[in-house]
């Protein structure tokens, strides 16, 4: 018998088997049904037969090898996304979606090799079996991944969200202190330290907030007004020397240097470059900036160890480093300082780009003078 058939045959027994599995490795305050375990089964194998039914050329078996020929909407798909739905509401591991699917093509084979045939044909119906199960199991395992990081996603940019509000009362409150004239000179220098760790969970919520919005498929929000880049870099020389008061920060700022921009996030990127060399590198920290032919390039460049090559295609990436900072002082952050710096680039129609060597590294940020009339 041939193999789709068989599955057709022999639908209820396998489901059967299956939700057998499946209900095994569930969690104990799992609420899915039995009912629900063989609905799923018995929609992915009837797809799995229907599939293995229809005519496929070499090519086409090529190309569902590298996974690139199957629609969205495509059946494989829409059963495989109900799955995965339906595990992860109900509990299950990514590992647990694996094994049911590993369950899954055991149990088909072991019960249709009693009637099946032999030889080459035997073969290449257990060729478009595993194909189909393989397809069905990754478009799974995708989309549930791709639900669970949407949901950690969706956590943390509500985490990040509802801290602002306390925060900002604290913030406002050390304000007040530090306008009272009667504090003694130990509870100012106490409220300023205050101060300054509020300021840091407010810079590392706003990154936590600009990686949720992002990974979640929102723009970065900018609003371009006349800006002058040369205080914004001073301001931000400023913050950093704050936080870092043996940090040695070199201005070059040559031309005109007033442009439209998004002020607040230019501080941003300026503040997160120069905190990453202060934290990564050694010796004074240099910042070039110029604008020609209605070009912007800023440039910050510091000394010490080099980058690891192999770091260097995923530098941007979030929640990574290259290295173990070289200094004390504040905290690190959560590893998205230079992501965020590439969305804002971005989001001024610019780039950011690294060398480094035994030399130093330097990060080079180009974007328009006016982004807002570029797009």
């Amino acid at each position: 018998m041939h193999l789709a058939d068989f599955i057709e045959a022999d639908l209820q027994g396998l489901i059967e088997d299956w939700a057998e599995y499946a209900l095994a490795i569930a969690q104990d305050d799992s609420q899915l049904s039995a009912s629900e375990l063989r609905d799923s089964a018995g929609d992915i194998l009837t797809a799995i037969a229907v599939d293995m039914r229809g005519a496929q050329s070499t090519a086409q078996q090529e190309a569902k090898s590298r996974a690139d020929d199957r629609a969205p909407e495509a059946a494989f798909n829409r059963v495989a996304h109900q799955h995965a739905e339906d595990r992860l509401s109900h509990g299950f591991s990514i590992d647990d979606v694996v094994a049911e699917f590993r369950s899954l093509r055991a149990t088909v084979l072991r019960r249709w090799q009693k009637t099946s045939p032999v030889g080459a044909a035997a073969v290449q119906e257990m060729i478009r079996f595993n194909e189909a199960i393989d397809e069905v199991l990754a478009e799974s395992v995708r989309h549930y991944a791709y639900r669970s990081e949407r949901a950690r996603d969706l956590f943390a940019g509500v985490l990040a969200h509802d801290l602002r509000s306390p925060l900002g009362a604290i913030l406002n409150s050390v304000e007040v202190l530090l306008h009272d004239e009667n504090l003694s000179s130990p509870s100012v220098r106490a409220v300023a330290f205050v101060q300054r760790g509020a300021m840091r969970m407010k810079q590392m919520i706003d990154d936590l907030l600009v990686f949720t919005r992002t990974r979640l498929g929102d723009a970065m929000p900018v609003s371009f007004t006349p800006q002058d880049i040369g205080r914004i870099c001073s301001d931000a020389a400023d913050e950093v020397r704050a936080s870092y008061p043996d940090a040695r920060i070199d201005l070059h700022l040559a031309g005109e240097l007033r442009g439209s921009w998004d002020g607040s996030r230019m501080g941003q990127l300026m503040v997160n470059l120069l905190a990453n060399a202060v934290r990564y590198g050694s010796g004074p920290i240099v910042v070039e900036a110029g604008c020609h032919e209605g070009q912007l390039t800023i440039v910050v460049a510091n000394e010490g160890n080099p980058i690891p090559e192999e770091a260097l295609p995923t530098l941007f990436d979030p929640l990574t480093r290259a290295n173990p900072p070289n200094r004390g002082g504040p905290a690190a952050g959560i590893g998205l300082g230079l992501y965020i710096c590439r969305c804002i680039a971005a989001a001024h129609h610019g780039t950011i780009s690294v060398k480094s060597s035994e030399r130093g590294t330097s990060f080079t940020v180009r974007m328009p003078c006016s982004p807002s009339l570029s797009g």
